[in-house]
């Protein structure tokens, strides 16, 4: 991570805060919406893994129903006609658990492994991003600060020069319209010191508003002295530098874990092929209002009715009772009814319309594609750092140039400036001396955070943290 250390400054009573680097991207890591959600994936991958592994588990249910019947049905537990109004409960509890799918279910479990782990390496990229983004508009900040300061500074020269020409006019030294011109390109430095104090506040709140912060108006970043170097920061080459990328860089292992996601894709759609074997168990039982049993006798007594009669015709009868029926007791009707089956099913696939075809086909594609789509990111990677480190070497070449170049100006202004006082050049040769001088100045401080803009590129594929502390 970063190693900027926090800069504070006193202002009075009120001390505002200034803003590191370092602290600009932990909040954003924090706060960032983007970033909330690609944390949320993480935890959608987690869930779906979790799930996978669940389903070896055998399943079970329970259920218990309670209900009533009017009119005529047949009771399912007496197997008669009911036609009074009946009460029915039934209880049952079911499992299941497949023996084997064609490995589908362990590659799906595979599968969603690295899918989790691919989730991260988004979130991790998509972090490095938002951070990546956050140093170059932090850097942006300090740039337009530096500029302001320059352009104050040669806005005060010119104003200085203002007054001394005012007095050489005044004096008869110099022509008035000398002074005109002079005025003319104070005027002109006043508005370019006001485009860039613009500048900088908007850069300033494009950094506030990359932080997601819900109030920009006390934002207010650190000012580091960065100094440039002479060389760039690392002494691998382009191809080294690309080679250490592949190791290390979120975005390149995603792909590459994309495709062993596809690859597993094809193997579970290969299970569709392969034969299913499952067991089955359940367990049942219930209670029925219409199922009765005998509950009391009376006294024997002789029966009314001749059930025979003998060889001379003389009626028999035999003795009877009186029985009274009640409603079987639920506990015996629960343990009475209880049933258990367990079944094995075999499951062949025949035909099914291509569709296990389709979906094998479709996933050989999908392999492909994922395969492409690695040689495309690896691709980019290379171009990209090709073309940062392309940019960084000219950048550094073009400071180098552009200092000579400042320091020539430097002089030929100063030798301007000291003639123009002593009236040997106009106005005009003068402000021509200075713009110069003050171009060279702008164009060395645009060169110099060129380099560093892609120097901080360069660090970031190599997988380093993102830190100024190297050019302070």
């Amino acid at each position: 991570m970063l190693m900027m250390s926090l800069v504070l400054f006193g202002a009075g009573a009120h001390a505002q805060k200034t803003w590191s680097l370092e602290e600009c991207i932990n909040y954003a890591l924090e706060h960032n919406i983007q970033v909330k959600q690609s944390l949320l994936n993480v935890e959608l991958s987690e869930a779906s893994l979790f799930q996978s592994k669940m389903d070896l588990i055998p399943s079970l249910n329970l259920g218990a129903t309670h209900g009533y019947n009017w009119g005529q049905t047949i009771d399912l537990y007496t197997n008669e006609f009911a036609t009074d109004r009946t009460q029915s409960n039934n209880f049952y509890a079911s499992s299941n658990v497949t023996v084997f799918s064609g490995f589908q279910k362990i590659n799906t479990i595979r599968k969603n492994q690295i899918d989790l782990l691919r989730s991260k390496y988004d979130a991790d990229q998509f972090m490095d991003d938002v951070s990546l983004n956050i140093a170059i508009a932090y850097l942006q900040v300090i740039y337009y600060r530096e500029m302001v300061g320059i352009y104050e500074a040669q806005q005060d020269v010119t104003r200085q020069q203002v007054e001394r020409t005012s007095k050489l006019v005044d004096a008869g030294t110099l022509a008035r319209g000398d002074l005109l011109t002079i005025q003319a390109q104070a005027a002109n430095e006043e508005l370019q010191v006001t485009n860039m104090q613009n500048s900088l506040e908007i850069s300033v709140l494009t950094l506030a508003q990359l932080l997601d912060l819900p109030d920009t108006k006390d934002f207010s970043i650190g000012s580091p002295n960065l100094m440039l170097k002479e060389e760039l920061p690392t002494a691998l080459s382009a191809i080294n530098i690309y080679e250490l990328a592949l190791e290390k860089r979120a975005d390149v292992k995603s792909s590459e874990l994309a495709v062993e996601s596809s690859i597993k894709d094809l193997d579970i759609a290969k299970g569709y092929m392969s034969p299913s074997i499952s067991l089955g168990g359940s367990w049942g039982t219930g209670y029925s209002g219409a199922a009765r049993q005998a509950t009391d006798f009376s006294d024997p007594y002789l029966s009314d009715v001749a059930f025979g009669a003998t060889a001379n015709g003389v009626p028999v009868y035999s003795y009877t009772s009186d029985v009274t029926y009640g409603t079987k007791p639920f506990g015996e009707q629960f343990s009475d009814n209880n049933n258990q089956t367990l079944t094995a099913q075999l499951n062949i696939p025949i035909f099914n319309g291509f569709r296990t075809r389709t979906a094998i086909a479709n996933a050989k594609i999908g392999v492909e594609n994922a395969k492409l789509n690695l040689e495309t990111t690896k691709l980019n990677l290379r171009k990209t750092i090709q073309q940062a480190y392309a940019d960084a070497i000219a950048a550094l070449k073009t400071y180098h140039s552009a200092e000579m170049k400042l320091t020539a100006n430097e002089e030929a202004f100063l030798y301007a400036q000291e003639k123009f006082n002593v009236g040997l050049i106009n106005s005009l040769e003068y402000n021509t001396a200075k713009k110069d001088r003050d171009n060279a100045q702008s164009e060395m401080l645009q060169a110099k955070y060129d380099f560093i803009f892609k120097a901080v590129i360069l660090e970031f594929y190599m997988g380093n943290p993102l830190t100024l502390q190297q050019w302070q």
